[in-house]
Formats: structure tokens, sequence, C-alpha cells
């Protein structure tokens, strides 16, 4: 099993897929890789060698934010936003969606469950 950025890649997958397991890498980049790494994206994980595992681990390195920098780097961005008090940093306080999103219907994953009214009868 390859293990590249602290993550281990599925061993029956083709390598440019399970280069997208790890956080920051879609298939784009993945190819980018893998082209620099001059390894064949049709490999299996598991019939990968050394060599070939350093080579992209080295571009990786090299070229590419990925995993816990990446995941630091974008909760330090949402927090200068709520820091600075702009709009989008007002809408990620309140939890709900940042990118111009209806509300009124939808927005049940960010908003959470719902939250149902309570009638109060008066007794007279």
């Amino acid at each position: 099993m390859a293990r590249i950025a602290g993550v281990d890649l599925p061993k029956n997958k083709r390598i440019d897929v399970a280069l997208t397991r790890i956080y920051g890498l879609g298939n784009s980049s993945a190819s980018k890789i893998l082209g620099k790494a001059g390894v064949d994206a049709a490999v299996k994980t598991q019939d990968l060698t050394e060599p070939q595992v350093a080579a992209i681990r080295k571009v990786i390195d090299t070229e590419f934010k990925v995993e816990g920098d990446l995941r630091k780097e974008v909760s330090m961005h949402v927090k200068m936003l709520i820091d600075m008090g702009c709009y989008r940093g007002l809408r990620h306080r309140k939890n709900l969606p940042v990118r111009g999103q209806r509300t009124h219907t939808n927005a049940r994953t960010r908003k959470g469950p719902r939250k149902g009214v309570v009638a109060v009868r008066k007794t007279e």
C-alpha cells in the first residue's frame, strides 16, 4: 500500500484515481503530478515501484499544498473573513450558505435539522 502525504492510497484503484483521495488533489492535478513524475496513469497503486512512489511524493511536496497545510490555510482564510466582519464572514459565523444560495426552502445541510414551531395555548 502506497502512503503519500500521510494518506494510505487504495491498492486496487488506478493511481490517477487514488491520488484524488488526498485532500487538495483532483483529477487535473493528479494527471499533472503523474506527468511530471513520469508514471503511467493506468498503473494500479499496488503495482507501483518504490522509485515511482518516491517520484510522486517529490512532485507533490515541491509543487502542491495538500492535507494539513491546506486545511490550516483554508481555516485561517475563513477565520480572517469572520474577524474582518465582511458579508461572507458574517454568513460563516451564522452557519448560513456563503455563496448566494437561497435559504427560504433549501440549505438544510448548512442550517441543520428543522426546528419546529411550538404553539402556545392560552388558558383562561
